[in-house]
């Protein structure tokens, strides 16, 4: 339940807000009202507007920045869900290769290195970046360097867990024919939710649609303050209300563009991706860690074995 501190918190916060990046404009156009007040007061005291087109065009503008918003936060959150995919696919894919692959530690260590690097390569194509230091605690240096090298790093990587899982499944006393497939079925959806997001950060919103709303946005915000000289009885609030609703109707627009790209560190409200990248990586090597030296039979006998009797008498 929302507490009263949080709503005052997150009124005057400044994190996280697009306030700053729309104060300059907003200003501007408080400028800009202040300028047609005083013609209107010294000079010109015909110089107004009906305000019923502007009560129209109100609505119609509102409803085209409701629409933007809403695609935009559609893109944004569909990329969150496609990287909770990507979790849990590392996870699946991570305990498939522990609980029947081989016991070979370095196969087990390699496999999940390589997953956790994954996510962390993903990030990066995603973010256009080169240059990935977590790789180097994963892979080691040298592998690191080829890695990032690499035209497409995340399939590359997701080519050697391949070759681990067959190597896994041609061994005696490995991996089995259906935890292979299976296995198999998580690691091509790793590359699936990979290129899910590349779609979104390839593809932003159609730039005509953006262009025609700021457009009008420009047209209705020029034309506001004629509208509003003569409903007031102190024709100086003209101004501060001109202000007050240039701020919402730009906040609104830039909302809407912050929404579009969720990868971008550019935007305020990027997905944390370091912060779900680190979750898979932590929870991945808490897993090796904690299989190490178990293989599948001995942790059933070892564990649920000794659980069964909770069901007996005492």
């Amino acid at each position: 339940m929302s507490k009263p501190r949080a709503f005052w918190s997150e009124a005057f916060s400044l994190l996280g807000s697009a306030g700053g990046r729309v104060w300059p404009i907003t200003l501007s156009f408080g400028a800009f009202s202040v300028f047609i007040y005083l013609l209107y007061l010294y000079y010109y005291p015909n110089l107004t507007l009906e305000v019923g087109p502007h009560e129209v065009g109100g609505v119609v503008l509102s409803l085209l920045l409701v629409v933007r918003t809403n695609a935009g936060y559609d893109r944004w959150w569909e990329a969150r869900k496609l990287w909770g995919g990507i979790v849990n696919q590392s996870r699946n894919l991570a305990l498939l290769g522990l609980a029947h692959g081989p016991a070979d530690e370095r196969w087990r260590a390699a496999l999940v290195h390589r997953i956790a690097a994954f996510a962390w390569t993903a990030k990066a194509r995603l973010r256009g970046e080169t240059e990935v230091p977590r790789l180097i605690p994963l892979l080691g240096a040298s592998e690191a360097s080829r890695v990032e090298a690499m035209e497409h790093p995340p399939s590359w990587l997701a080519l050697q867990i391949d070759i681990l899982l067959r190597d896994a499944c041609e061994r005696k006393g490995g991996m089995d024919r259906m935890a292979f497939l299976q296995a198999e079925r998580e690691r091509t959806a790793l590359i699936d939710h990979l290129g899910g997001c590349e779609r979104i950060r390839s593809t932003p919103l159609a730039q005509a649609y953006s262009i025609t709303i700021r457009r009008f946005i420009l047209i209705y915000l020029l034309t506001l303050p004629f509208a509003l000289l003569h409903k007031f009885e102190a024709e100086w609030v003209a101004p501060l209300v001109t202000v007050v609703i240039a701020y919402a109707v730009l906040m609104l627009d830039q909302l809407g563009i912050e929404l579009q790209q969720p990868f971008s560190v550019r935007n305020l409200n990027h997905l944390p991706l370091d912060d779900i990248c680190r979750t898979i990586e932590d929870n991945l090597l808490a897993l090796l860690r904690q299989t190490s030296g178990y293989s599948a039979t001995a942790f059933v006998e070892s564990g649920s074995g000794k659980r069964g009797s909770r069901n007996g008498p005492g």
